[in-house]
């Protein structure tokens, strides 16, 4: 059966990271992993957080087609390597857990992908999710509130959305759409 690429997007605080972290215990999954510029941080390792690589690097890659996507934040760049992700998809399935411009970006560069939106049930649950965290002023949750009013505009251009409610049937819902689109795929 061929392998697929799934993207998954979604606001902050919709738990994107916990479905991933889910949906790796239950199947047979590789995690993409981006290249960055940045320096590496306490706690990090190569090959599994980042691969850290120099900005010359990272320009030469992007002059040879080797990102599937790529940005820049604060003055550092970041992107998903091509012969990574290719690699990976020759032996299984492999998760992307990116933002929704990047995501767009990938879509282009590989039709193949499969998207999947998680949205949160309502903007009131994203909220609560937000200030549960304690970790961000009001200020950065309204903006952050902003974001996903953005984001989610975005969703018809996915291939899916699934609503994070319950951690269990959202996990359970996006195997069975990789399940399907691999069965449709496939045949």
């Amino acid at each position: 059966m061929k392998n697929i690429l799934v993207v998954l997007s979604g606001p902050s605080g919709v738990g994107k990271g916990t479905v991933v972290s889910e949906l790796l215990k239950h199947g047979n999954y590789a995690l993409s992993v981006s290249c960055t510029t940045r320096e590496m941080r306490d706690g990090e390792r190569e090959g599994v957080s980042y691969f850290y690589i120099s900005k010359d690097e990272f320009k030469a890659l992007i002059g040879h087609d080797g990102f599937l996507e790529y940005n820049e934040h604060f003055g550092n760049f970041y992107g998903t390597p091509r012969a990574f992700v290719e690699n990976e998809l020759k032996s299984r399935d492999v998760i992307l857990e990116i933002e929704v411009d990047g995501a767009l970006q990938v879509k282009k560069a590989y039709p193949d992908a499969l998207l999947i939106m998680i949205a949160p049930p309502d903007e009131n649950e994203l909220r609560a999710r937000l200030k549960k965290r304690g970790s961000e002023s009001e200020e950065k949750i309204e903006k952050r509130i902003a974001r996903m009013q953005y984001e989610l505009s975005k969703r018809e251009e996915y291939d899916y959305t699934v609503v994070n409610d319950v951690l269990e049937t959202c996990v359970s819902s996006i195997e069975n759409i990789i399940k399907s689109e691999k069965e449709k795929r496939n045949d």
